[in-house]
């Protein structure tokens, strides 16, 4: 008869609190068992880890994380404990930051979101700071990088997998003419198509596109563009096409990228599917 596999129990929250206190105590901090505790809970595991945590020992777990760790260690684990859209806002307003002003960082987080999550990221980034997600990216970006955020982060778009094959061509003929058809660009054509359209949509306009004209999109991107704003139209368009692709080449880092913003992004992208 064959045996019964049962599959792993899962994590206490309580035990969890309490192994890492025992982490926490004693002559310096057991930094390993912290991490891989914290590194191995999804959000929602994290979340009751902290209530545990605070009901426990009176105190929060990211005022000890932040007492006992340093460095990028201390840094990755304050961002991982919060909820996708904690983490996005926090690391947001530190790329919006004057000290830091990591625009390729903040486009990269804003251009990889859903409709969907934009709107809570944006509710989460004013509960957190006290400001407009809005006003930060319009004080510290400028041009047509300025505007495509602006209308990425503002209009609300369909997200389903339903496509209209008349406006995909029409969609697609407004862009040769906006850009390889004529002298100079139009970038007003390519803010309204990438930020009034679904992934699903702009994925069919760019195979449409090359069907139509032989190029592919990404190349005209590059060929007409330049800076911040072909760095957001790229991810727009790259995560139309293949989020997971788009995602497993950032998280292809060496250790010491792995705290990077972008790395992050990543992660947070894998968390919130």
């Amino acid at each position: 008869m064959a045996s019964l596999t049962l599959p792993p129990a899962p994590p206490n929250p309580r035990q969890d609190a309490i192994d890492l206190q025992k982490a926490f105590k004693g002559f310096g901090c057991d930094s390993t068992t912290v991490i891989n505790i914290l590194t191995h809970r999804d959000s929602v595991q994290r979340g009751l880890i902290q209530q545990e945590y605070r009901a426990m020992y009176h105190e929060e777990l990211s005022h000890r994380i932040s007492s006992e760790l340093n460095g990028n260690h201390k840094k990755a684990m304050l961002l991982w404990i919060l909820d996708p859209a904690g983490r996005d806002a926090t690391v947001l307003r530190e790329a919006l930051s004057v000290d830091t002003m990591d625009l390729r960082a903040a486009t990269d987080i804003i251009c990889s979101r859903t409709p969907s999550q934009l709107q809570i990221m944006k509710q989460t980034y004013y509960a957190r700071f006290g400001t407009y997600l809005e006003h930060d990216i319009g004080h510290h970006t400028s041009g047509d990088h300025q505007k495509l955020l602006l209308a990425y982060v503002g209009i609300p778009r369909y997200e389903g997998p339903e496509v209209d094959p008349t406006i995909v061509t029409h969609d697609a003929k407004d862009l040769y003419k906006a850009g390889e058809k004529r002298l100079g660009t139009d970038e007003k054509t390519f803010i309204r198509v990438f930020t009034e359209r679904s992934w699903a949509h702009l994925a069919s306009v760019s195979s449409a596109y090359h069907h139509m004209y032989d190029r592919k999109l990404e190349k005209v991107i590059k060929s007409e563009t330049s800076g911040n704003f072909e760095f957001a139209l790229l991810a727009i368009l790259r995560c139309a096409e293949n989020p997971a692709k788009y995602f497993a080449k950032v998280m292809f880092r060496p250790w010491d990228m792995i705290f990077h913003p972008s790395t992050l992004n990543a992660a947070t992208y894998l968390e919130n599917l």
